[in-house]
């Protein structure tokens, strides 16, 4: 078998980070020799996560079985996502930003057995909804747990409580057609509608302001997606919420933003 060096686009702070939490959570559990030390399997997961590497890469790589490096894998999964922040927490952050943009985006997912729940008819293939929420700057400040691919993403914000929380807090926020009919404090464009007359001037320059600064929400979403796994999730649907949740951790350790 042929090997070559790779590298991972992270710094050692989120390296260090990861190590330490797998370090604090086999002295909890006394637990005893393992093939690889704090540091390399914080290597590891990393190399699954940002890079999408496969166990079966990894395992070779790392001199390790297969089963090995998957369960590796997990456990650090786990150990982060253990600690991501839920709504609740975010808002506290979220309620001091000028305004908010929420946008909603499909991570595509291998077919499974139940496919109907998955199966997105906007995007025409399978995946899980995700929510996401940035500020201003179009920084990732949070994102929801997955939901089924054919969720509609007014329904998956209403799901999570993300209107009635961000609508209380009186927060204003931005987001696309695909909200339409939601109150509170959430701005959403003006809409054509058939046998309506076309929008007014006013209507136009106020979408095209509108979409100027919910673009900036794109750059989240982009920002989320530079983590190769979710370039396709080939795992059970179910593992969805804790890869995002782990992912989100390791994001604002490495922007050094919202770490805990």
């Amino acid at each position: 078998m042929l090997s070559y060096p790779a590298t991972i686009p992270l710094s050692s702070r989120t390296l260090n980070h990861l190590a330490e939490r797998i370090r604090g959570h086999r002295k909890q559990r006394r637990s005893r020799w393992r093939r690889l030390e704090p540091g390399w399997q914080a290597l590891l997961a990393l190399a699954h996560l940002r890079n999408g590497d496969t166990y079966t890469r990894l395992a070779a790589g790392f001199e390790i079985g297969v089963a090995t490096a998957w369960r590796y894998v997990q456990e650090a999964i786990a150990l982060l996502s253990s600690v991501a922040d839920g709504l609740a927490t975010a808002m506290e952050r979220i309620r001091r930003l000028a305004y908010a943009i929420l946008d909603g985006t499909l991570i595509p997912i291998d077919r499974v057995a139940d496919q109907r729940p998955y199966y997105s008819g906007k995007h025409k293939h399978h995946g899980v909804n995700v929510q996401v929420i940035a500020d201003a700057a179009g920084r990732l400040v949070w994102a929801s747990p997955a939901l089924p691919g054919s969720v509609h993403d007014l329904t998956a914000a209403r799901t999570h409580g993300i209107i009635e929380v961000l609508s209380r807090a009186d927060v204003m926020t931005f987001a696309d057609k695909g909200y339409q009919g939601v109150h509170g404090s959430v701005r959403t464009p003006f809409k054509r509608r058939r046998f309506r007359p076309k929008l007014s001037r006013r209507q136009k320059a106020v979408n095209r302001a509108h979409a100027k600064i919910r673009a900036r929400g794109e750059r989240a979403i982009a920002t989320l997606k530079t983590w190769k796994i979710l370039n396709k999730l080939r795992c059970c649907p179910r593992r969805a919420t804790p890869i995002v949740q782990a992912i989100l951790v390791l994001h604002h350790v490495e922007a050094n933003r919202y770490a805990r």
